[in-house]
């Protein structure tokens, strides 16, 4: 049943390329687009909830979703997805849904019904029994009735017709001008720019090089996501990505000390579990946030 809805999206992804072939150019779109001036060494950065607002519910469920949306802290709500066995795109985080769900499966091995079934919610608290796994679809339709920015990881590797599912689903959703698509993996990435090069994209990698803008070029990325170790051990490359125009974010960071070491150097974002304590951090150590 995937590989046929997977077949099926090829027609989609001919649709875009022919979009993107003779379609006029709607002009670049540059990081400060999207996150608004990039930082200076000491300036407050934006806050972007992990998963939605799982300091008050499960993650990557409506009830966390719908705590960032409403939580005035947060200028982006950050999650994942990953195909369902039938092809829809669904959000989950973990390899396997052993952890939240108490199934020794992956999302890729259940249909769409089956994973419907399945209660997210248990495990983090009692009163969050009967939780159901959204998909992509309800996640920007609950988007539509707010203003945040939205931040999608595509878990792992995606084929070319794989993205174009999901951009199927972000193109028919009503706010797709307000996502921005990320992954750790090069392959997938090449596949966004090939099907949506004029969507806002962010690589996130573990370690900088001494130089990333050549790598980030290529990619047609406008940001790097890093870790809180990666920039404070090259603080050069961090530089060069400003320089270059480029944004930085650092991911998941939940403690003074690390909010206070990125600050320092000018990151642009931070990707936080605790968005309303890094809120009123910031609100403290920086007069005027």
């Amino acid at each position: 049943m995937k590989r046929a809805l997977v077949l099926a999206a090829s027609g989609v992804v001919l649709a875009l390329l022919n979009a993107v072939l003779l379609a006029p150019s709607s002009g670049q779109v540059y990081a400060s687009d999207v996150f608004g001036a990039l930082r200076l060494p000491g300036d407050a950065a934006f806050i972007a909830g992990h998963r939605g607002d799982r300091s008050v519910a499960p993650e990557n469920t409506l009830p966390a979703f719908t705590a960032a949306f409403e939580n005035p802290a947060m200028q982006f709500v950050e999650t994942d997805v990953q195909l369902s066995r039938d092809g829809v795109p669904m959000l989950f985080h973990d390899a396997t849904l052993k952890r939240v769900a108490g199934v020794a499966k992956s999302v890729g091995e259940l249909s769409h019904d089956q994973l419907k079934r399945l209660d997210v919610g248990s495990f983090y608290n009692a009163r969050f029994a009967g939780t159901r796994m959204p998909s992509l679809d309800e996640f920007l339709k609950l988007a539509g009735d707010y203003d945040k920015r939205l931040l999608i990881e595509l878990k792992s590797d995606w084929t070319l017709p794989e993205v174009a599912i999901v951009l199927d689903v972000i193109e028919h959703s009503g706010v797709g001008s307000r996502v921005m698509l990320q992954s750790f993996s090069i392959e997938t990435l090449q596949n966004l720019q090939l099907a949506a090069p004029q969507m806002p994209r962010l690589m996130l990698i573990r370690e900088l090089p001494a130089d990333p803008v050549p790598m980030a070029r290529q990619l047609g990325v406008l940001a790097l996501g890093t870790t809180a170790r990666a920039v404070t051990d090259a603080p050069e490359a961090l530089q060069r990505l400003h320089e270059a125009g480029l944004g930085v974010l650092c991911y998941t960071l939940n403690t003074e000390r690390s909010w206070a070491e990125v600050r320092a150097l000018g990151v642009d974002g931070i990707i936080t579990d605790t968005p309303s304590e890094l809120d009123g951090w910031l609100a403290q150590s920086s007069p005027g946030t």
